[in-house]
């Protein structure tokens, strides 16, 4: 029996995929959900699982648009399993070939050019030495003499090839959403520092037990999502966007969490980040983080955030202008922490800092609520055991 596989729906809105790599060969034995190819939609990277046992068909290239419901294989489910690698045949030398004749190396001329080349090689400052001349005999025509780049001093045999390769689907709808949010809407960003001393202080009191209790990290993220959650919730215009004429405010917050994949930049969702708790938001992105990486991120787990968030100190970032992502109206940005030298009580110490950035639709959102938006989490991440643990820092560590 031939089995007909068709390119599933990752989506309500996504109409084709791009075959992005076969996983298997044309005429391979597959095994019933074994994973047979990588497929790019607009949104994410996932995996095509084989429907049943049997020899594949491919009836697509990779890098083919395919659209949704479109044969891409076939599979022979009357196929048997190869029961074992084939008898290799024994392989004689082969008689040794005649030498081929030497390939004389190219003439470089270095006293033949055309006199229409030695004028312009003289105006370029360049020497006939330099050059390969593509005439009779090596001799330099006109048109290499034309063609010929001066080196500017610089040194010479280095390689200087290049590499034109298609963009995925995921990276070039990418780029037109960074594109589109550039363009279509009043973008502006407001920054701020914090200063991580309270934070830093609480992790290397807490951080262990808070690893053999609930085998997470605690890491920045968690206290930068509750910061953010609460301030939302004082500024709720931030956690708004535009629809067409309308305001669309929300009474929950969906944090996306911008992470870095095998494919590039995925956003996955935090689900009512403002109901987790440290433990809650760890877990959360540590499942995120692995699913991203893993390429198993779905459609649905990139869809309907309110709020990014988007950390480039992981990456050595100092500070940045991170952009909206669509049709959100705003996105913080995280930093690398530098010891820095800030004054505290008429005194100047060093104290751990970094840098935010608040990135807002002025459309939407004007100054007043994006500087108090801000300042609001500089405060609860300068005072977290005041603002997000009610003065009880183990019990809101569940510790």
């Amino acid at each position: 029996m031939i089995l007909e596989m068709k390119v599933p729906s990752p989506g309500e809105s996504i109409k084709e995929v791009e075959i992005a790599t076969w996983l298997v060969k044309d005429g391979d034995y597959v095994e019933k959900d074994q994973a047979i190819a990588e497929v790019d939609s607009d949104k994410a990277t996932l995996e095509l699982p084989a429907e049943a046992s049997g020899t594949i068909t491919l009836k697509a290239e990779e890098g083919d648009a395919v659209a949704v419901g479109a044969v891409v294989c076939l599979i022979d489910t009357s196929a048997a399993k190869p029961s074992g690698d084939a008898p290799k045949e024994e392989v004689k030398p082969a008689a040794e070939a005649p030498k081929a004749a030497p390939v004389p190396e190219k003439t470089y001329a270095t006293q033949a050019p055309s006199p229409a080349a030695r004028k312009i090689l003289d105006e370029k400052n360049i020497q006939p030495s330099d050059i390969v001349g593509t005439g009779k005999g090596g001799r330099i025509t006109k048109d290499d003499a034309v063609n010929a780049i001066p080196s500017m001093g610089t040194p010479t045999g280095g390689n200087r090839g290049s590499e034109r390769t298609k963009l995925s689907m995921l990276r070039r709808k990418v780029a037109e959403r960074l594109v589109s949010a550039k363009n279509e809407t009043a973008m502006l960003t407001t920054f701020n520092e914090v200063d991580m001393t309270a934070i830093y202080d609480l992790r290397a009191e807490y951080k262990d037990a808070f690893k053999e209790k609930h085998g997470l990290g605690l890491g920045f993220m968690s206290f930068f999502t509750k910061a953010v959650t609460r301030a939302l919730q004082l500024y709720p215009d931030v956690n708004s966007m535009i629809d067409g004429q309308e305001k669309i405010s929300y009474d929950f917050c969906d944090i996306s969490v911008a992470v870095s994949g095998p494919k590039g930049l995925m956003v996955p969702v935090m689900r009512n980040a403002e109901t987790l708790s440290f433990r809650g938001v760890e877990a959360e992105i540590k499942r995120l983080a692995i699913r991203a990486r893993d390429g198993q991120i779905t459609v649905d787990e990139m869809t309907g955030g309110t709020f990014t968030i988007s950390n480039g100190g992981v990456f050595g970032s100092m500070l940045s202008t991170p952009i909206i992502n669509p049709p959100q109206s705003g996105i913080l940005g995280m930093h690398n922490v530098v010891e820095r030298a800030v004054v505290k009580n008429g005194q100047i110490v060093i104290a751990p800092v970094m840098f935010v950035a608040l990135s807002y639709d002025h459309r939407i959102i004007d100054g007043r609520e994006s500087v108090g938006f801000l300042v609001a989490v500089k405060e609860v991440l300068e005072n977290p055991v005041e603002h997000l643990m009610s003065g009880n820092a183990k019990k809101a560590l569940e510790l």
